[in-house]
């Protein structure tokens, strides 16, 4: 991905597998539109999509960024990799099948130029909890498409360190997984490390520490196969291991890393997933030896995806958890000018409801967070104030923003605080801020954003005044 699996020089060799059953992964043929696997004892389901919706409908805006055009505003051109299609929000290229899958489809106009689609989770703070495990898993189908007619294609499945979110110009330094990826048709999945320095480095980028093999049974192309990547902190050394079809094919050890590497990418906050279909680049270029796509490369074919789920295991701060409530009672919205209860937050992603100052709060929030109120009522009014009932205890000098924004938490803030230590997680004060001004009715998200990993605040309640 960016600069990740950019100008590759690679070409892998198909690996020979290290063939390891993996407990959570569903080895027994399963039909094209498969749920969510249950989750089996020891392990705890944090996130899930399994693209259930009508036909020709686009995937949940609740769970997924759609990422459009050639790049990231401000970061490389062709997403860094080489790759040539426009990436799209039409549902020519991305949709709901009706059938319990997303399709992402890459499409040659008839000047031939090619579109296709990219997602990323709204969600950037996938990590295992302490000494625990984090298990990211899909069910995916290639685009059923090899030879020449191939020549180009370029689907992936992967992850991408939080701090990339609105930097992207700190690859590798903050980790990259690739968890499935496959170019021009192969019968083969690649799964590769990104981390260190670019060029070069203790990933040896823009290469990165990969290894690849042959589908199980059906070619990649021809079937659906499980993809899953695990980050395991309960062994000794910490390891990233690989897996296809419950297979062990690639791992990578703490051991082989120096200690400034592994901590820059296992320290913040955690990952977002990803999942796109590129056409050209390093990457398929490097693998064919010569430009690609060529005038023999078929229009048409899409990436499948039955589900994504991303699982925790073991003792220590569970990770951040999404929860939805439909709060306000009675389902009339917020009343921006009167106090808004943070536990109430009709989705909260990360943080803790706990008893405190009086009443509940979300406690312990940090980097990547977010806070979203559905339907907030500001009227005709205009709210130039922002306040919230905060507290932290975060230490070292350690700081975070929080901030406002309206109808997308990727939207620019329109105001926001700085806080840091107020003297412990139960000393709360009220902070105001100054914000754009605002009218009319909107989704208000508060969201979170610090330089590092630890949480540092927790939130009362907010409101909003003129």
């Amino acid at each position: 991905m960016e600069f990740s699996r950019s100008r590759r020089r690679r070409v892998l060799a198909t690996a020979a597998a290290l063939i390891t059953a993996v407990p959570l992964a569903i080895v027994a043929t399963m039909s094209a539109n498969a749920s969510v696997p249950s989750t089996p004892a020891g392990w705890t389901l944090q996130w899930s999509d399994d693209f259930n919706g009508s036909a020709n409908t686009l995937p949940s805006s609740s769970n997924w960024i759609f990422d459009t055009g050639y790049g990231y505003p401000g970061g490389p051109g062709n997403w860094g990799t080489g790759e040539i299609q426009n990436y799209t929000t039409s549902t020519n290229n991305i949709k709901l099948d009706g059938s319990g899958n997303l399709r992402i489809t890459a499409l040659r106009d008839g000047s031939g130029g090619w579109t296709s689609s990219r997602i990323e989770t709204q969600r950037s703070n996938f990590r295992p909890p302490s000494g625990g495990k984090l298990a990211i898993e899909g069910r995916i189908q290639m685009p059923n498409v090899t030879g020449q007619a191939a020549l180009g294609y370029w689907p992936a499945f992967w992850a991408l360190g939080s701090p990339y979110r609105g930097n992207y110009w700190n690859w590798p330094a903050i980790g990259e997984f690739d968890i499935m990826e496959n170019v021009n048709g192969i019968n083969s999945v690649w799964g590769v490390l990104h981390c260190g320095v670019n060029p070069g480095g203790p990933c040896n980028e823009t290469t990165g520490i990969g290894n690849s093999r042959a589908c199980p049974g059906s070619s990649c192309q021809s079937a659906f196969h499980t993809y899953r990547f695990e980050w395991d902190e309960s062994s000794s050394p910490k390891a990233f291991r690989w897996y296809v079809d419950g297979q062990q094919f690639h791992s990578v050890t703490q051991s082989q890393l120096d200690a400034t590497t592994w901590n820059n990418m296992t320290s913040h906050a955690g990952y977002f997933i990803l999942l796109n279909l590129a056409i050209g680049g390093a990457f398929p270029n490097a693998i064919a030896g010569f430009g690609t796509p060529t005038s023999a490369t078929a229009s048409g074919h899409s990436l499948l995806v039955d589900y994504v789920a991303v699982w925790t295991s073991g003792s220590g701060t569970t990770p951040p958890t999404t929860t939805t409530t439909t709060n306000p009672p009675g389902g009339s919205g917020w009343d921006a000018y009167s106090d808004i209860q943070a536990e109430q937050a009709t989705t909260r992603s990360g943080g803790a409801v706990e008893s405190a100052d009086g009443g509940q709060s979300v406690t312990q929030l940090r980097n990547g967070d977010s806070l979203r109120f559905s339907g907030v009522r500001f009227g005709s009014r205009t709210a130039t104030q922002f306040v919230a009932r905060a507290a932290s205890g975060v230490s070292g000098g350690a700081s975070g923003l929080v901030e406002v924004r309206l109808d997308s938490p990727t939207a620019t803030p329109v105001g926001s605080f700085a806080i840091a230590n107020t003297g412990g997680w139960q000393s709360y004060r009220t902070i105001p801020a100054n914000i754009a001004g605002i009218t009319g009715t909107h989704d208000v998200y508060i969201t979170f954003t610090s330089g590092q990993p630890s949480p540092y605040v927790s939130v009362n309640w907010i409101r909003f005044g003129t």
